[in-house]
């Protein structure tokens, strides 16, 4: 997977703009569709929750695509955060590889 510099989409996002506003589809409607709390719903859609794998095959079920496009996408997210955490740069200065690669 190839990282930029730029942070990407967050799943709130996508489901909001590419999934939910095209279908004009509440939060309190896609909770339940899915059968969750809309809680949930607007935790993924504020990015304060990530998508487990149970969500990401409930919204693949209702939405007509793959948990792994789900999970990719939150995936690509977590990367990109750890990759810019301070302490995470700081942690792997410090580490010394094992092995060399070939």
């Amino acid at each position: 997977m190839r990282m930029t510099n730029r942070k990407p989409v967050s799943v709130g996002k996508v489901l909001i703009e590419e999934f939910m506003a095209p279908l004009d589809l509440s939060q309190s409607e896609l909770a339940n569709a899915m059968g969750v709390p809309r809680r949930l719903i607007n935790e993924l859609c504020r990015n304060r929750r990530s998508v487990t794998v149970q969500t990401a095959l409930i919204l693949a079920h209702i939405f007509g695509n793959t948990a792994d496009f789900w999970l990719n996408l939150q995936k690509r997210v977590d990367l990109w955060e750890a990759k810019n955490s301070p302490e995470l740069k700081k942690r792997l200065s410090k580490i010394k590889p094992l092995l060399k690669a070939a």
